[in-house]
């Protein structure tokens, strides 16, 4: 086959739009999961509850899709009369655990009240342990730590959010829990133009 002046041209424009995306060629899509929950913190059943500390009943989020995480981030919202207490864990369907949030007791002491819409984000510009209650906002997790040890994973199956209260007295409830997960998807559009180019350069002149 033989290549005209124009076909040249529209090689060179097909070869610069390719460029311009990553291979392979994807788009993003985000699917939110979870809800509302009440689940007092720490459990009755824990036998340390009745002096105000101990671990929550997990809260799981049921997953029935299949798909790649390509980013995730946690929602929470808490209602807690001394968040200092609370340490705070993802775990996923393959058991990986990760630490949202905790505090050192000798040096990171604090008074304050709840999570409010607190979104997980390693993207986000402030770490969790520059924030303060309420935490409404984007943060972080608590470094060393970050999310995209979840990326690649399978979204399906049961993921968890564990609350664990250290400290004794004070309690409270954990009031919803979302995650918040990019998938790629085929940039279907796209492939779509790039096919109808190749077919033009390959009908003959």
């Amino acid at each position: 086959m033989m290549f005209t002046r124009n076909s040249a041209i529209n090689v060179f424009i097909i070869i610069a739009f390719v460029a311009a995306f990553p291979s392979p060629v994807l788009s993003n899509s985000v699917r939110i999961y979870g809800g509302s929950f009440n689940l007092p913190i720490p459990s009755p059943d824990d036998p340390d509850s009745e002096y105000g500390r101990g671990w929550m009943n997990d809260a799981v989020i049921e997953i029935p899709d299949h798909f790649t995480v390509y980013d995730i981030d946690v929602r929470i919202s808490v209602t807690h009369t001394k968040v200092f207490d609370l340490q705070i864990f993802l775990q996923s369907p393959t058991r990986r655990r990760l630490c949202l949030n905790m505090y050192n007791p000798f040096d990171e002491y604090f008074e304050g009240e709840n999570y409010i819409q607190t979104i997980f984000d390693d993207e986000a510009a402030v770490p969790i342990e520059n924030g303060a209650p309420p935490f409404t906002g984007r943060f972080q997790p608590r470094g060393p730590n970050r999310l995209n040890v979840f990326d690649g994973l399978d979204t399906f199956g049961s993921w968890h959010l564990q609350i664990y209260d250290a400290y004794y007295d004070d309690t409270g409830n954990l009031d919803s829990f979302e995650l918040i997960i990019t998938i790629p998807e085929p940039a279907s559009v796209l492939l779509l133009t790039l096919g109808i180019g190749l077919l033009t350069l390959s009908k003959p002149r």
